[in-house]
């Protein structure tokens, strides 16, 4: 085989193994980002899924929220990570295995967690996961723990509405 030929072939496997677009880290999550959040967001529902890489819960929660993304994309999903910001690495594989690295996804990036959540829910006392639905309105609903396909649903039917 000539250089020619194989010239061609060599290229487009070049051009296609680094234009793959790479998956974006998760936007770091530090005071005021709330409020962005809530501002980018203005007059349109969205869920607010905060999790961990350490809670085994929230980790097998991952394959519903997968799902629920996929059939329901009306419905605005963004995941905060409360980790350290040391664990971004983790955070990205696992989001990129549950195939929501390409949603909107925040991780903290200060180390003072207990600020961020205060900013996020003064009543909230850290226990993961936690879920808040914002209406239109941004009237919000927050649950902690894992919640159920029927559960889900029910919270949609709420802020869809």
């Amino acid at each position: 085989m000539t250089l020619k030929k194989i010239f061609p072939g060599l290229a487009f496997i070049f051009l296609t193994l680094f234009t793959i677009p790479a998956q974006a880290a998760p936007a770091p999550f530090v005071s005021g980002s709330y409020q962005q959040i809530l501002s980018s967001n203005a007059n349109q529902p969205f869920m607010l899924v905060v999790w961990s890489i350490n809670c085994s819960s929230c980790l097998k929660d991952m394959e519903l929220l997968s799902s629920i993304h996929k059939n329901r994309p009306e419905l605005r999903m963004i995941m905060l990570a409360a980790d350290e910001p040391s664990a971004t690495e983790q955070i990205q594989q696992i989001l990129e295995k549950n195939q929501l690295a390409e949603i909107e996804n925040w991780a903290y990036a200060d180390d003072n967690t207990q600020k961020l959540q205060f900013e996020i829910d003064p009543k909230w006392y850290g226990e993961l996961p936690r879920t808040y639905f914002f209406d239109r309105a941004h009237q919000r609903t927050g649950v902690s723990g894992v919640l159920s396909r029927e559960d889900y649903d029910a919270m949609f039917a709420k802020i869809l509405k």
